[in-house]
């Protein structure tokens, strides 16, 4: 046993790694005795890649969640990977997303990292890194940026690192054309993955000058793919330095130093600039400390042999643009650049870390697991936080059995949301504005989802007060007139939600959910 264990150790971590990795999605989109239940941010991101992988499976790029316009300022690739997927077998794309994808990612990024390296710490930090949050007795987020534990809840990110892996090992092989061919699509995977990889190369060019033929290759695949799908106008970050420090210490979910807050910015403001740069230099270390926990032992790793100084380069860069950045829409989604600085300083990490002492190799343990360990009771409960009742479901069903159609749903009520008993799971109409409709029934959807609407760059309030406008028009002629103008073919009204005035006759209906059809 003691024999197939050292021989085979590499396997036992991917495999406990990769189960625990999966545990953050597999139970989401499931039917229990209550309907269909999701976990963490699974009930709004899950939903989104869910609605675009059934578009995009019926070769469509039209946006189901904004009728009438195109997917753009959006990595389609993991979405359009998972279509095709769906397409050649037959499987749904809930449970391709939710329990069969995520597995095997979580493998691959494992068997992959460990063919890199072939160092069993690596494989630790890749599966278990995590912050400091816990000592503070905060969440893995604490300093902002999600922990290795997260990894498979932003698919598109744990795609990306497949393909930089896979790109490395292309290196490791001298194979550059390949290499750069394989950086070059991850412009459609995962932007953020895609400016740090390839300005990764163009910093790594000068130690290894065979890197120019990855360099050249990937900018000829990467810039025009860019410039098709997300254009030249297209403003997706905007200059706000240290927007993280600030938020990091104001928000009372994070880590909430509110009398720092006010100093560090009232010392900016009033021009005691020798203060603030004082202030904002110790919530920098704060950051940067919180967030990378046990990997800062990964600094002693540093060398000028070519991919260190890759691996380097990527982590710097990650850092450096969220400090600088947010990004148009979401000021939060730039600190995804730094999701890679922590994984790569990870990979340095464990490259350091098998040269230490046996007894502070096992303090570092100590010192990690507690961030995925606290972590899971957000993912493990019987009970999501939000929930598709089975009635819901089968008026779900229902609308996806029927004619294409534009289908319209009532704006998201947040002040309705938040007055909701807190007994979940909660209702997905009564937890967030997500794209569950035109996840589940498959049809296009005049407007839902305002968050990715609002990431994507659409102008999805116009079209709200204009649903709010139809649900309150009480002159049934005039509502008519917009269900006409907007080629609406369906209403779908949740409970207690009022039932418009105007000329639709009713095609299902049950004690949760009503469907109208337009005449």
């Amino acid at each position: 046993m003691i024999t197939f264990v050292r021989k085979y150790k590499h396997w036992i971590l991917i495999m406990v790694g990769s189960l625990i990795w999966s545990l953050t999605m597999v139970k989401s989109g499931l039917v229990y005795d209550y309907g269909m239940g999701f976990w963490g941010a699974n009930a709004h991101d899950g939903l989104w890649h869910v609605t675009l992988i059934e578009s995009l499976s019926h070769g469509s790029l039209k946006l189901p969640i904004f009728s009438g316009e195109t997917i753009h300022n959006y990595h389609i690739g993991f979405d359009l990977i998972l279509a095709i997927i769906s397409k050649l077998t037959h499987i749904p794309p809930l449970n391709l997303y939710f329990q069969i994808v995520p597995p095997i990612m979580a493998i691959l990024i494992g068997y992959l990292s460990y063919r890199l390296t072939r160092n069993i710490w690596v494989l630790f930090f890749v599966y278990f890194g995590g912050s400091l949050g816990w000592v503070f007795s905060g969440g893995e987020s604490m300093f902002w940026a999600h922990q290795a534990i997260s990894t498979l809840i932003n698919p598109p990110f744990a795609l990306s690192l497949i393909f930089i892996l896979s790109g490395l090992l292309a290196w490791q092989n001298k194979r550059y054309v390949w290499m750069g061919i394989i950086f070059g699509l991850l412009v459609q995977i995962k932007i953020y993955a895609a400016i740090l990889v390839i300005g990764g190369l163009m910093v790594t060019v000068y130690w290894d000058r065979q890197l120019i033929k990855s360099l050249l290759t990937s900018l000829i695949i990467a810039i025009p793919i860019y410039f098709l799908t997300v254009g030249i106008s297209s403003q997706v970050l905007v200059w706000h330095p240290f927007w993280y420090l600030e938020t990091m210490m104001a928000l009372a979910d994070r880590f909430n130093w509110p009398r720092f807050y006010q100093a560090m910015t009232n010392y900016w403001l009033g021009g005691n600039y020798l203060k603030a740069f004082m202030a904002y230099g110790v919530a920098m270390v704060i950051f940067i400390i919180g967030n990378m926990g046990t990997r800062l032992v990964g600094i002693v790793e540093i060398r000028k042999n070519p991919q260190t100084i890759f691996y380097t380069a990527i982590a710097i860069a990650g850092l450096g643009i969220p400090m600088l950045f947010v990004q148009t829409g979401t000021a939060w989604n730039s600190i995804q650049f730094f999701y890679y600085s922590l994984f790569f300083t990870g990979i340095l990490a464990g490259v350091s870390i098998q040269k230490f002492p046996r007894l502070l190799k096992i303090l570092i343990v100590i010192l990690t697991i507690p961030t995925s360990i606290l972590a899971m009771p957000h993912y493990l409960p019987q009970r999501p936080p939000a929930k598709i009742s089975s009635l819901e479901l089968k008026a779900l069903e229902f609308l996806k059995s029927q004619a294409s159609g534009i289908t319209l749903v009532p704006a998201f009520d947040r002040d309705a949301a938040n007055a909701a008993e807190n007994n979940p799971p909660r209702p997905l109409y009564l937890y967030e504005s997500t794209a569950y409709v035109s996840a589940l029934s498959g049809q296009p959807v005049y407007m839902e989802d305002e968050g990715s609407l609002n990431i994507t760059g659409f102008d999805w309030q116009t079209r709200k007060k204009q649903i709010m406008d139809f649900w309150n028009e009480e002159n049934a002629l005039v509502s008519k007139k917009f269900l006409d103008d907007k080629n609406i073919k369906y209403i779908y009204v949740p409970p207690k939600t009022k039932v418009p005035k105007t000329a639709v006759n009713i095609i299902f209906e049950n004690t949760a959910v009503a469907i109208y059809g337009v005449k």
